[in-house]
């Protein structure tokens, strides 16, 4: 057959046709592929939403107790097993089906449990002891988030780690409960009932109610040693509170005084600093006070008058606590004040009981331009004129019951009067003779019980102190001195406070009149030949032992030959000081144990830094004196956390947020019902709902443990308060599904029968995968220097950025077109990109899993396993990661951060345009030419295009183009037309 010639003109002109017709074709069919992705796109985006909004009503109206069908895809886990994981996973991510099943088998399977005999260099850590009466509070989740990523990151660190539970017996909080509980049911007192008989009601309270808050802890994901749980009053802690009262009297450092204590009168006891607070009121003002059926007025100063002896008239003074004149001894003067000239060495007459008050002169107490210049003392109820009252061997008269009422040194015209009623009784019978001289408003700090809202009457009373002067220093030079420091307290500015505090140190009182708690080691012993037979009539007859047989023989040896009788001290210890004992009783103190030897000091401690002084420092005073170190080498203070708005939590305010709440879900009307079932009056009670319509119009929506821990050590670069908006803890619930939806789609990618390398070249990598490991270097050398100096914040926003901006954002989006089909010439850099993927993956939740222990966990199950890894059942002993010199590539950071910069410049001229476009880059710069052309795949796939070409410096600007500066090598342009 004749074979036709043609112009090879015609051939060419023909061949460009067909190949316009191809090409034409070819994007008429990608445009409506576009179109179709687009539409499904937005059909699966209003699907999800609506189901998450349908997920999310269910789930507030139940309170999180509703579960989406889709959790279902994972067969039913008994209790304490490995989860049983489809192979199919769900389309969306449930904090509910992740986290309700990993915990137990976590602890059943031994992994919390540190080894005292371990190699391993160990890393101890004890958890603030909560309360026995608390519930799970925002505090405690921060602390969990905190304490628990730094300890899941120390095991996977390879360090033998001991995180130590326990609980506080609480001892005021505690016995305010069960008095409450028993005049409730049984409309009885303690004291109705007797010191035995409560003492065994309250343990059956906290056998049967007492720890739920360990429980809640579980729920959070707190990797504690449960093997190792402790309570502040158990048979361990006792006698290590006991051991520690002995030697610390014997070294002179406990002894007994009379001095004035913060005197609660519904309790009877005597409460600590830390249980005071103090109000401001700045003038007249009406207080409702346990006991009394009318409010009290504060705010107001009375002045009065005392009659002098002789001719010499009177004396005015003024006090805001009108009763204790009672209890006056003297009145003191300036003695540079030429008023009182006359009076040096005079008395006054007391107008209720005739005793003689004398006039004293004190520069220190006085100043004459106050008020009259005159004021008087009362050593047994003013802190001020307890101090002075040595100075000019004054009486101390206190005329105060326990329970507040008026005794018989008080004058029995107003004896048996409560305080604040004969506040009123003296005024009139001051008016009666003529010696009232007025009362005007006044402003005052007036220090309120926390636990029972009585207000705090200073009292002088016989207490057991702790000499705090040297152990104090001790402490001191501990975190302060240069050569003797052993501490660091972060952050740094606290160190501050803790010189402050300790420099200004007063002795320590730890007695309190209360039924429940570590009754002191201390006998009264009352000689048969003793004129007074009440207990502590005489102060040196006190001694103190182990047990009341080593009483028994103290007092044996100290009164040879005298018949007595030893009565035990009623009073129990403060609470601090057996929590003060913590570390080391939790670890065997006073026994030289495996756990004291392997673990004493212990590493770090994480507290608030409300408690710096009375917990942290009295750790460290009682841990250098009687385990002879200090009891931490590091000291992490978090912030207090406050609402979205910065205000403190109140349940009054209504915007209170409970972790529980926040981790389940709950309703507005859950809220309302938490509101009503507190003690809020009326008033409150409105205005609380009022802060919950506003803050919660639509309640909380599930969000689970790891969003909330996630969020918390976010907030922590925050100074010393945390603003606490739940928004944000919902974003990261949201961004636990993108995780989730990563690995969904990795999983596809990598296929059923997908074996990890055991061994990566970079070198032989595509370039997105070369940009990838080397970025995951850097995110792990960042995290891992964030945590060990403890800024948190840090490493939250470096994983988040890697996971989110890096790997999701772009290098699973830059490898799509190695799986978009079965192109031979993708094959190798498939298999890179799977290898690559897998070890992003692994990588990427191994360090992320001290923030958010559950949801890595359940993904890093469904990876496939490394040969490595074979016999690590869990993620959380894995190895942490750590950098593979290999994979840094500063050159590839280099080009890539070129090529972001060129998409970026690229989608911003896109806008809203979903359609590929044809794009243009104008290179100034040969080497720039280079990488945007190497590059080429990666920004076309990026940036959405259909094609791109790449123009020399002296190449014609493109027509009908957006135009975009992306440096001074650089400019973009893309195409507008059609």
């Amino acid at each position: 057959m004749a074979v036709s010639e043609e112009n090879p003109e015609i051939i060419k002109e023909k061949d460009l046709e067909r190949k316009k017709k191809k090409a034409d074709k070819a994007r008429e069919k990608e445009l409506k592929r576009q179109k179709a992705l687009e539409k499904a796109a937005k059909l699966q985006a209003q699907q999800a939403s609506n189901n998450q909004k349908k997920s999310e009503k269910k789930l507030v109206k139940r309170g999180g107790e509703e579960e989406n069908p889709e959790e279902f895809l994972d067969p039913p886990t008994p209790f304490g097993e490995k989860k049983r994981i489809s192979s199919q996973m769900a389309k969306q991510y449930s904090p509910t089906a992740v986290e309700k099943s990993w915990y137990s088998w976590w602890e059943k399977s031994g992994f919390f449990v540190a080894d005292a005999k371990s190699s391993k260099p160990p890393f101890a850590i004890v958890l603030p002891p909560p309360n026995v009466t608390g519930a799970l509070h925002i505090g405690h989740a921060l602390t969990v988030a905190i304490e628990d990523t730094i300890v899941r990151w120390r095991r996977m660190s390879g360090y033998n780690t001991l995180w130590v539970p326990g609980m506080d017996h609480a001892g005021i909080a505690t016995q305010v409960v069960v008095e409450k509980k028993i005049m409730r049911e049984r409309k009885l007192t303690r004291h109705d009932l007797g010191r035995e008989k409560f003492v065994s009601e309250v343990w059956d309270w906290k056998n049967k109610y007492g720890g739920t808050i360990l429980q809640q802890l579980r729920g959070l994901g707190a990797s504690l040693d449960w093997s190792r749980e402790c309570f502040t009053m158990d048979e361990k802690s006792s006698r290590a509170v006991t051991e520690a009262f002995v030697r610390l009297h014997k070294n002179k450092l406990i002894k007994r005084d009379e001095r004035l204590v913060n005197w609660d009168c519904v309790l009877r006891t005597a409460i600590s600093d830390i249980e005071v607070e103090h109000i401001e009121i700045k003038g007249r003002t009406l207080l409702n006070v346990p006991g009394y059926d009318k409010p009290v007025e504060f705010g107001v100063l009375t002045s009065f008058a005392y009659p002098l002896e002789g001719e010499l008239g009177e004396i005015v003074v003024a006090t805001t606590r009108v009763e204790t004149m009672l209890g006056d001894t003297a009145i003191a003067i300036h003695p540079d004040d030429p008023r009182y000239n006359h009076l040096h060495g005079k008395y006054a007459i007391h107008p209720f009981n005739g005793r003689k008050l004398p006039i004293v002169c004190d520069a220190k107490l006085v100043d004459p331009k106050f008020g009259s210049g005159a004021v008087k003392i009362t050593p047994a109820h003013d802190r001020n004129d307890f101090e002075v009252r040595k100075d000019h061997d004054l009486e101390s008269i206190n005329i105060f019951t326990d329970d507040g009422k008026i005794n018989s040194s008080g004058g029995s015209e107003f004896a048996g009067m409560p305080r604040f009623k004969a506040r009123e009784a003296v005024i009139e019978a001051l008016k009666k003779k003529g010696l009232y001289r007025g009362a005007k408003g006044n402003e005052m700090r007036l220090g309120i019980c926390s636990r029972t809202n009585d207000v705090v009457e200073p009292l002088s009373k016989p207490q057991w102190y702790v000499d705090c002067n040297n152990i104090a220093k001790k402490g001191l030079d501990a975190v302060m001195d240069e050569e003797k420091k052993k501490i660091e307290i972060i952050p740094k500015q606290y160190a501050t406070e803790w010189k402050r505090w300790l420099e200004n140190i007063r002795d320590w009182c730890v007695s309190r009149q209360l039924w429940w708690g570590h009754r002191v080691p201390a006998w009264y012993v009352t000689l048969e030949d003793d004129e007074l037979k009440e207990i502590n009539s005489y102060k040196d007859h006190w001694v103190i032992a182990r047990n009341e047989d080593d009483a028994q023989e103290e007092a044996s040896r100290l009164y040879n030959g005298k018949k007595f009788h030893l009565s035990q001290d009623p009073d129990v210890l403060d609470t601090w000081f057996s929590s003060g004992l913590f570390p080391l009783a939790v670890l065997g103190w006073p026994d030289d144990t495996e756990d004291l030897k392997a673990f004493y000091p212990t590493s770090d401690l994480e507290t608030g830094h409300d408690i710096l002084f009375f917990w942290v420092a009295r750790m460290v005073m009682l841990g250098t004196e009687l385990g002879g170190d200090v009891p931490f080498r590091k000291v992490y203070l978090h912030p207090m956390i406050r609402d979205a708005h910065g205000r403190k939590m109140s349940k009054s305010l209504g915007n209170v947020v409970d972790p529980l709440e926040v981790i389940n879900g709950i309703s507005l009307e859950g809220l309302h019902k938490r509101l009503e079932e507190g003690n809020l009056d009326p008033k409150e009670l409105t205005v609380a709902k009022e802060g919950q319509v506003k803050d919660f119009p639509n309640g909380i929506p599930e969000c689970g443990a790891d969003a909330l821990r996630f969020a918390l050590i976010s907030y922590t670069a925050q100074s010393d308060k945390i603003n606490l908006d739940i928004q944000r803890v919902v974003g990261y619930r949201q961004w636990c599904n993108k995780l989730w939806n990563a690995v969904r789609f990795s999983m596809s990618k990598l296929g059923d029968d997908y074996v990890p390398p055991t061994n990566v070249n970079p070198e032989n990598l595509p370039f997105s995968c070369q940009w990838i490991l080397s970025l995951l270097n850097r995110a792990i050398l960042k995290t891992i220097a964030a945590l060990e100096s403890y800024k948190f914040s840090d490493a939250t926003s470096t994983v988040y950025s890697w996971w989110q901006y890096q790997l999701c954002d772009v290098f699973i989006e830059a490898i799509k077109p190695f799986f978009a089909g079965s192109d031979p010439k993708f094959e190798t850099a498939r298999r890179f990109a799977r290898d690559t993927l897998w070890l992003c993956l692994d990588n990427g939740l191994r360090l992320l899993h001290p923030f958010m222990p559950y949801v890595t966990e359940e993904l890093w199950q469904r990876l496939p396993s490394s040969r490595d890894q074979t016999a690590m059942e869990s993620i959380m002993i894995c190895k942490y990661p750590s950098i593979v010199e290999c994979w840094t590539n500063e050159r590839v950071e280099y080009e890539m951060d070129l090529v972001d910069s060129t998409v970026k410049s690229l989608r911003s001229l896109a806008n809203e345009r979903r359609e590929r476009r044809p794009a243009f880059v104008l290179c100034r710069n040969h080497a720039f030419a280079e990488i945007i052309s190497s590059h080429e795949l990666e920004i076309i796939t990026l940036a959405n295009l259909s094609s791109l070409r790449v123009i020399g410096e002296n190449g014609a600007t493109p027509a009908g183009c957006a135009e975009s500066f992306v440096n001074e090598n650089l400019s973009v342009y893309l195409e507008l037309q059609g």
